[in-house]
C-alpha cells in the first residue's frame, strides 16, 4: 500500500444503519477499506440489533443504545484478534445490522386445495388463507442460516419458504386435531394457535419468531362445496314424506289462482288417476291366463265405442271420464255422478 493509500484511508468514528425501506431485515454495514477506530460510537436504534462478525466468526452483539468501542465493551472480538495493545489500534471487522420490528401483514394461503383426512367426510381436499407476523428474535443464527455475507436480506427473499413452513404446520395440526371439518371451521381462532405452536420451531431454527397467527378462510372446492351444501339442505328438509306433503299443500293456493282455479287442479288430478288405472287393468290382463281375452272393464279391440254386429255403440264396460272433476263414468252416462256436470 502506498503512502498515498495509506493516508486517504478512512477511520470510522461512528458506526449506525437506518432501513433503506420495508421489509429489510438484514444489512451489512459497509466498510470497504475503512477500518474502525478505537474508542468510535456504535449507534443501535430502538428495533435494531448489531453484531460484529471477525473472519466469517460471530462476535459481539449489541442491543439498542450508544456503544463506545472499546476493549471492555468487545471482550469476544478483542480476544479473537489477540491485540498486544490493549485495543488501542484500529480495527477492522464485518458490521451487521438487523431489523427487529415485527414485519405485519405477511399472507399465507394453499395454491392448490391440501388433501386431508377428515373424521366425518373422509378425504376431503382444503382450501385455507389468512395472514402472520414475525420478526427477527436471534441475529447470530438469522446470520449463520439465512443471511450469510449479502448485503441486504429482506422478508421477500424467505418469504416462500416462510410459507411453506406454515402449509406444513396447517397440514400437521389439521391431522393432529382429529376434529371434524365443520368443527374447525366454526372455531378457526382454536386452529390458528395449533397451526402457530406447529410452525413456530420452523421459525425458530432460522432464528426468527413467529409473532402472532390468523386463519381468515378456511373452505373446500367449489364441487365440494355444492355437495356439502345439498347435504345440508337434506338435514334441514329431514323427512321427505312430509316435505312432499308440505309442498302439495303450498301448491293448492298457486292453482287456485290460475285460470281454471281448483277445478282445472282437479281435472288433472282426476286424469292422472283414471291413466293410472287403466295402465293397472291393463298389466292385469297382460297376466290373464286366457291369452287375448280382454281385461275386465276394457274394451274389445276397437277401442272405446267401437260398434257392434248390430252397429250400436257397446254399452256394456265402456267408460269415459267427466270432463270436470275427472271421475270414472259409463259411456252412455248424461251427467256426472260425482259433480253433476252435463257429459257430452
Amino acid at each position: 500500500m502506498g503512502l498515498g493509500d495509506f493516508l486517504r484511508k478512512q477511520f470510522v468514528d461512528v458506526i449506525q444503519w437506518t432501513e433503506s425501506g420495508p421489509g429489510v431485515l438484514m444489512a451489512r454495514y459497509p466498510m470497504r477499506d475503512m477500518e474502525i477506530q478505537s474508542g468510535g460510537k456504535l449507534t443501535v436504534r430502538e428495533s435494531q440489533q448489531a453484531l460484529f462478525v471477525n473472519e466469517g466468526v460471530a462476535a459481539d452483539q449489541f442491543g439498542p443504545g450508544l456503544h463506545t468501542l472499546i476493549t471492555g465493551n468487545l471482550p469476544l472480538l478483542t480476544n479473537l484478534q489477540n491485540w498486544d495493545k490493549a485495543f488501542e489500534s484500529p480495527f477492522k471487522s464485518d458490521v451487521y445490522f438487523f431489523s427487529t420490528r415485527v414485519q405485519t401483514g405477511q399472507r399465507w394461503g394453499t395454491q392448490q386445495p391440501i388433501t386431508i383426512r377428515d373424521k366425518e367426510f373422509g378425504a376431503v381436499r382444503l382450501r385455507a388463507f389468512g395472514v402472520y407476523s414475525f420478526r427477527v428474535a436471534n441475529p447470530v443464527v438469522f446470520q449463520a442460516q439465512v443471511g450469510a455475507t449479502d448485503a441486504e436480506y429482506s422478508v421477500e427473499q424467505i418469504e416462500p419458504q416462510l410459507r411453506n413452513a406454515v402449509i406444513i404446520g396447517f397440514t400437521t395440526a389439521f391431522a393432529n386435531a382429529q376434529v371434524p371439518f365443520l368443527d374447525m371451521a366454526a372455531n378457526q381462532g382454536e386452529l390458528g394457535k395449533q397451526i402457530a405452536a406447529a410452525v413456530a420451531p420452523e421459525f425458530a431454527q432460522w432464528g426468527l419468531s413467529l409473532e402472532t397467527f390468523t386463519v381468515e378462510s378456511l373452505s373446500l372446492p367449489d364441487e365440494l362445496q355444492k355437495r356439502l351444501d345439498e347435504r345440508i339442505s337434506m338435514n334441514m328438509i329431514g323427512d321427505m314424506r312430509t316435505y312432499s306433503q308440505f309442498q302439495a299443500a303450498q301448491s293448492i293456493p298457486i292453482a287456485a289462482a290460475n285460470e281454471g282455479g281448483i277445478a282445472g287442479l282437479g281435472v288433472g288430478l282426476g286424469a292422472g288417476m283414471g291413466i293410472g288405472g287403466l295402465m293397472s287393468d291393463a298389466m292385469r290382463a297382460a297376466n290373464s291366463p286366457v291369452a287375448g281375452a280382454p281385461a275386465a272393464g276394457l274394451p274389445a279391440a276397437g277401442g272405446f265405442g267401437a260398434p257392434v254386429a248390430d252397429g250400436s255403440a257397446a254399452t256394456s264396460g265402456e267408460t269415459k271420464f267427466c270432463l270436470n272433476c275427472g271421475a270414472k263414468l259409463p259411456v252412455a252416462a248424461k251427467f256426472c255422478s260425482a259433480c253433476g256436470t252435463a257429459q257430452s
